[in-house]
């Protein structure tokens, strides 16, 4: 048997006994003190040694509740999409006009944003550390988040609220770059709170569409060939 997988036995024979619940407070640490170490150093840079040491347990302790460093960044990740998930839910069960439904999804994906900037960080900076299948199944998951504000704005457009020219999908990457980006600079101990700036956001997301026209597509251009060169009839 490896030392790795000796570690491991060890682990989970040392923990055997703890309490379920307890059990249940310690792995949320650990999977929330691993943000932290991931995003302070990044993923790649972190050991599963130096979690366990921040945590105050042996590494051989740590396999009790994953079996890799990979289980830890995927459960990260994870959290981030049940976060998320749960605005979707209260936003469906919403009975209101299309933009407002979606202004209220703006303003608390926003706020949830500002609110986890870590693990957010963590998921932008890292997701694709992650191995094929569980990038496969992270990158789904993200899409259902996509189609599902791109279908708000085409209900909007139904509504005749939006103009029914713009590319929902396209409005839909501009909103989440825009609800997205705000974990390159927001700071807890900025002059804005999570609220401020998610009421700023769906303001600003809402007013745009609501505004927005769709452009107009350029003609192709006249192939030139055939003008070239002939000089002028004399």
């Amino acid at each position: 048997m490896s030392t790795e997988a000796n570690e491991r036995a060890e682990g989970r024979r040392r923990l055997s006994g703890t309490v379920r619940d307890s059990s249940k407070k310690r792995a949320q640490d650990i999977v929330d003190t691993a943000a932290e170490i991931f995003h302070s150093r990044g993923y790649t840079e972190t050991s599963v040694h130096d979690i366990a040491e921040a945590v105050g347990i042996l590494k051989g302790s740590l396999y009790y509740y994953i079996d890799s460093k990979e289980d830890l960044l995927f459960q990260v990740l994870s959290e981030v999409h049940d976060g998320a998930a749960e605005i979707v839910e209260r936003v469906q069960a919403m009975d209101a006009p299309a933009l407002e439904r979606l202004r209220t999804y703006v303003r608390e994906h926003v706020v949830y944003n500002t609110r986890n900037i870590t693990k957010i960080a963590v998921f932008y900076h890292d997701y694709r550390s992650l191995s094929e299948d569980r990038l496969a199944e992270i990158i789904e998951q993200r899409g259902v988040f996509e189609r599902f504000v791109a279908g708000l704005i085409a209900d909007a457009q139904a509504e005749g609220a939006v103009d029914p020219g713009l590319d929902a999908k396209m409005a839909s990457f501009a909103l989440f770059g825009m609800m997205n980006w705000v974990y390159h600079w927001y700071r807890p101990d900025g002059p804005w709170s999570p609220e401020e700036i998610g009421d700023l956001y769906a303001e600003l997301a809402i007013n745009g569409l609501a505004r927005s026209r769709a452009p107009k597509r350029r003609r192709a251009a006249t192939p030139a060939s055939g003008r070239a060169g002939r000089g002028r009839r004399r």
